[in-house]
């Protein structure tokens, strides 16, 4: 008999038992005696019988199954939150589907219809670059399953999210630029449809305002903050009348790209232009100069998502914004020395 197949009729068979006692023993019912269950339990593991818990959870309209959709799971950030929220799953006795959209609107709704169907118990999600909003959702809603956004969220009424304060984060890299004495500061911004980075623009202008910095709209420049997209965005700002000596960029990937870019073409690090990236990537402290970079503290913010999914999965009524303490790290590639 092969253990995988082995049911509570086969032991109920063995046993000479009704099968109905075999299933409540195994479900430690205080209706079985104590003999009974224990003879049960032990022809069970003699047997290598294992319950089938998506069967049992089915029945009981309950899979105790989490979805979880991020953009890229190869990024330190998404990998990072990732643990925590599977951390936090296990713990209160839930499994965990982890799907990543890789930054289009049409796989993740394809993510979705899947999760639906696999009828998890609840949805957490970072929202792709192409995702302008929450429509796609609707199938979650009509069923009232549960869903928290993390990180990249959609800033809509009674939607429950885990994030951190992208403007004050911005706000804060670039005060350090202009603290460094930078005064022409370029920013490597991502898709202004998401609120991520339409927050982290609005601090980038902020603390330019504050200080009395004019602000020039030639030297923001939106991409998808790809490797790729790094060197042609430092060729559009070069070739401005400006000379730019500081550049905020709204990821560490982005941020990466673009000094190995101005490394390449001779410009110095932070001498000429100062650096600072967003995320705080595992390579950030590594490469040369080190990047000074924003911390996102992804296992937290995956610890507090999990967390407040499994309460709305309790109380689906609940609505709130949970925002996660972030601070800036000073590396190399924006602290210059002056004579």
């Amino acid at each position: 008999m092969e253990n995988s197949k082995v049911t509570i009729h086969d032991i109920a068979d063995i046993l000479g038992i009704d099968s109905s006692t075999v299933s409540r023993a195994l479900n430690n019912s205080p209706r079985v005696a104590k003999k009974t269950k224990t003879k049960i339990l032990t022809k069970a593991k003699e047997l290598g019988y294992r319950r089938n818990h998506l069967a049992s959870n089915l029945r009981k309209s309950k899979t105790n199954t989490l979805g979880v959709i991020v953009p890229r799971i190869s990024r330190y950030f998404f990998s990072s939150a990732i643990a925590g929220i599977e951390e936090t799953a296990f713990k209160a006795g839930y499994n965990v589907i982890i799907c990543q959209s890789l930054e289009s609107l049409e796989r993740e709704q394809s993510i979705l219809d899947t999760l639906l169907a696999n009828r998890v118990d609840g949805v957490l999600i970072s929202i792709s670059m192409e995702t302008k909003n929450d429509n796609h959702l609707n199938g979650l809603k009509l069923r009232n399953i549960p869903y928290v956004f993390f990180d990249r969220h959609c800033n809509i009424e009674k939607n429950s999210n885990v994030v951190i304060d992208d403007f004050e984060a911005a706000f804060m890299a670039v005060e350090h630029l202009i603290d460094q004495k930078c005064t022409e500061i370029a920013h490597f911004s991502g898709p202004q449809n998401l609120e991520i980075y339409k927050n982290r623009f609005k601090g980038y202008k902020s603390a330019l305002e504050k200080h009395n910095i004019t602000f020039r709209e030639e030297l923001v420049i939106s991409s998808s903050l790809m490797e790729k997209d790094a060197a042609e965005n430092v060729k559009k700002i070069l070739a401005l009348p400006f000379n730019v000596d500081g550049l905020f960029c709204a990821n560490d990937v982005v941020a990466i790209g673009a000094m190995k870019y101005l490394k390449e073409i001779g410009i110095k690090i932070p001498e000429e232009i100062a650096t600072v990236g967003f995320s705080n990537e595992t390579i950030s402290s590594v490469i040369e100069p080190a990047l000074t970079t924003i911390n996102q503290p992804g296992s937290k913010i995956g610890v507090a998502a999990a967390n407040l999914l499994i309460d709305k999965i309790s109380d689906n009524t609940i609505h709130k914004t949970i925002i996660v303490q972030t601070n800036l790290i000073q590396r190399k590639s924006s602290l210059r020395t002056y004579k």
